[in-house]
């Protein structure tokens, strides 16, 4: 079982089993979730932003390291540390990239079934056309970590393949930090607001037969801009340590071998 199927089938398991006891209870799920699910996610939001503002000064370290490591020289520790958080940070991104991977899956059958279903029977389902631009935007906001951790990004630079080791771990970090990261943080800045009023109102479809999810589908851009941070972290330690002339931890199994 490849990284991400245990979570994409218990988060199955969950929907089945709230589903079942919404029916069971005549919606009672249903009106608890209506009537404080928006205050807890907006108390837990606040947390998770304070939590993100105390250790966020961890998100330095590969820079530190590698200027220390250009120079001086840098304690087993620190290493240590950071190889310990490039392993942490890769499976999460492998597990969230691996269940991502099964709505391409969706979107060839649910196409499949909304052509069928129009030019065959005749009949629309605006369910199951949302569904499709869940999936597509799911899809592609919660894999791209998983891309970044694979190399599978579109580089535009014709100077890089031809640079050497330490060369290619130089642009790694500099780009982390010059690029990715700040707009990853622009992203994530720019979407709490709207996060804000999407939850507040628990914001449906605006089609009356439509999917009633959109403040979770709007919750999945700040989610990859948190997992595009981390994920450049984790990019950005192991150029620090090919610099410090130390030896990065391996790509994970699941991409050996892969471009």
């Amino acid at each position: 079982m490849r990284p991400g199927d245990r979570l994409i089938l218990a988060v199955l398991a969950i929907i089945i089993v709230l589903t079942a006891l919404d029916a069971a209870t005549g919606g009672a799920i249903a009106g608890w979730a209506n009537a404080h699910l928006a205050g807890w996610a907006q108390a837990l939001g606040g947390w998770l932003m304070r939590i993100g503002l105390f250790v966020s000064p961890i998100l330095l370290l590969p820079l530190v390291t590698a200027l220390m490591g250009r120079f001086l020289s840098v304690p087993a520790g620190a290493w240590n540390f950071e190889r310990s958080l490039i392993g942490i940070l890769d499976r999460i991104t492998l597990t969230i990239g691996g269940a991502a991977r099964w709505f391409a899956l969706g979107l060839v059958v649910a196409t499949a079934v909304i052509v069928i279903q129009r030019y065959v029977f005749g009949y629309a389902s605006t369910k199951l056309q949302e569904s499709v631009i869940y999936m597509h935007a799911l899809l592609f906001l919660l894999a791209s970590a998983s891309a970044l951790l694979n190399g599978g990004h579109v580089r535009v630079d014709v100077i890089y393949e031809k640079l050497g080791e330490r060369g290619k771990a130089w642009t790694d970090l500099i780009g982390t930090y010059l690029a990715l990261m700040p707009m990853s943080f622009l992203i994530l800045w720019s979407s709490t607001g709207y996060m804000n009023s999407t939850w507040r109102i628990l914001e449906q479809s605006r089609e009356s037969d439509g999917l009633p999810f959109v403040f979770l589908l709007k919750t999945a851009i700040p989610v990859f801009a948190i997992m595009m941070i981390l994920q450049g972290f984790s990019m950005a330690a192991r150029a620090a340590m090919t610099i410090g002339k130390e030896t990065p931890p391996p790509l994970p199994d699941t991409f050996k071998g892969e471009v």
